[in-house]
């Protein structure tokens, strides 16, 4: 069992490769303080350490909802983002209000990951927040909420998108995408 100490120590080191294998041992750790370093080596300088803690936090196999949900007022947009994820990717239902808010984070990376964390989640009851995403100023939160919308399986989306696809190819694209899903 990893003490809180011992992956504190490792994260703190200059070894990638001890964080690499540290961050492997704790799929089936269910300590509070050991969750909360983990999730924290989601705003790590490196992709694969990044890479690594998520792995670690989908596949843990114990109830760290509660954890990861606490994460999702984080002042790091990396820890949001990559927690509302990793809670889409544990097909945690709980989280949904939570990420319903962090639709209007003042980080674009985050509202696009919420929308997209919604629209994996099949989370219907965000279909009207979602749809308020498709005219956020930033594209990728458009296209976000778009393939959100076809994930959940909105039918008015194609009326909303007809007008925002003349702008935008990808977002054409995403429309000719979602006519031969719905």
């Amino acid at each position: 069992m990893i003490t809180p100490e011992q992956i504190e120590s490792v994260m703190h080191s200059d070894s990638k490769e001890e964080k690499i294998k540290i961050l492997e041992l704790t799929c089936k750790c269910k300590d509070s303080a050991v969750l909360n370093t983990v999730i924290s080596a989601l705003d790590d300088n490196d992709i694969q350490i990044r890479g690594e803690a998520f792995s670690a936090l989908v596949l843990n196999e114990n109830d760290i909802s509660d954890v990861l949900i606490q994460k999702l007022n984080s002042q790091s947009k990396n820890v949001r983002g990559y927690s509302l994820l990793v809670l889409a990717n544990r097909s945690d239902r709980k989280a949904i209000p939570k990420i319903i808010d962090l639709m209007s984070d003042e980080s674009a990376m985050v509202r696009s990951c919420a929308v997209g964390a919604l629209g994996h989640l099949k989370a219907s009851e965000a279909i009207l927040a979602i749809q308020k995403c498709m005219e956020d100023p930033n594209s990728e939160v458009r296209k976000s909420a778009i393939k959100a919308a076809i994930d959940i399986g909105d039918q008015t989306v194609f009326s909303k998108l007809d007008k925002i696809s003349k702008e935008d190819p990808e977002i054409r694209n995403l429309l000719d995408y979602a006519k031969s899903k719905l």
